[in-house]
């Protein structure tokens, strides 16, 4: 367990899939993130079952003091179409059955949490949203001055300059909910966007699972049984069996675990219309080629790519969680 008056005081939000499950495993491991609370959302799977998988990855790892609230069940303007099941399997983490934690999720809902935490480690608290931001959204409805006590927010979502992975424009998390993503993004708190464009480059392989799957440690040996649904999706993808990071990259990132290599601070809107571009996150780079100075807007700090590769190190993590 992290020494947690040395850690930073950290919020999960996710909607429990395998990549989020990666994510949970690689905070519980980290000495530099103590996890006050976790809340899910609708995505991968619903809520419900996210929080579900939550609860038992938790008891897996030894690690029942951390609360779980179920947040949102449907998008802010759309319900929920229930789940990404040809990606992370129908229960969302590749059809592995965890022992059942006798735990259940606490009574305030995700978005209640959020605020309560936002109050009480004002300046302080990290939020890390791995799966659609409806929970933000809501808590920013609910409080609007947490975007003044929260010290930063890291989401995992966007595009943008590689395509998307649900539209030729869009990513699953903003896609799943735009109206909640603009909302988040258009807040007074900083914000790390943590896009495809950096995700889609690190990757898991094989010889990585073969490894997880030997390991002794109960949630290590647990992902790499997920894995092998991931890596059945992302054949189609890159050819081969791997896994992309997308969440505990983001993760990794909002800890500072990471050296960016390129992170430039843009403005970034998202498309909420109903036509082809609804869910595109459209960042202002134009400063990138012909020196455009940014924009008083400009308040997003997009992490287009890291300076080292981040599968060891989540390795030595998922090897130790």
């Amino acid at each position: 367990m992290p020494d947690s008056a040395a850690a930073l005081p950290v919020y999960l939000d996710c909607d429990t899939g395998i990549g989020d499950a990666m994510a949970i495993a690689y905070l519980l491991a980290s000495e530099h993130a103590a996890l006050l609370g976790i809340g899910t959302v609708s995505g991968n799977t619903s809520a419900a079952g996210a929080a579900r998988n939550t609860l038992d990855l938790l008891a897996l790892a030894g690690r029942d003091d951390i609360p779980v609230a179920v947040g949102e069940h449907d998008f802010l303007t759309r319900a929920f179409h229930g789940g990404a099941t040809r990606v992370h399997g129908d229960n969302g983490i590749g059809g592995v059955v965890l022992p059942e934690s006798p735990r259940h999720p606490v009574a305030e809902s995700a978005p209640e949490m959020l605020v309560r935490l936002a109050h009480e480690n004002a300046g302080q608290l990290r939020v890390i949203a791995i799966g659609p931001l409806t929970n933000l959204a809501i808590a920013l409805r609910l409080d609007p001055t947490i975007a003044d006590l929260v010290a930063d927010v890291t989401i995992m979502g966007g595009a943008a300059m590689v395509p998307g992975n649900v539209t030729p424009v869009a990513e699953a998390n903003v896609h799943n909910d735009p109206d909640a993503a603009a909302a988040v993004l258009e807040a007074a708190w900083p914000v790390t966007l943590v896009p495809l464009d950096t995700t889609m480059q690190s990757l898991l392989d094989t010889d990585d699972r073969d490894r997880l799957l030997a390991s002794t440690r109960p949630v290590a040996h647990a992902i790499g049984e997920m894995l092998d649904t991931y890596f059945d999706f992302y054949v189609q993808v890159f050819g081969r069996r791997v896994s992309v990071l997308h969440d505990p990259l983001a993760a990794a990132v909002a800890l500072g675990d990471l050296e960016l290599d390129s992170a430039p601070i843009v403005h970034v809107e998202i498309d909420t219309t109903n036509g082809p571009g609804r869910g595109q996150t459209v960042s202002d780079l134009r400063g990138r080629f012909r020196g455009h100075p940014p924009t008083e807007r400009a308040r997003t700090r997009l992490v287009l790519s890291v300076a080292e590769p981040f599968a060891p190190k989540l390795m030595a993590a998922l090897l130790t969680a």
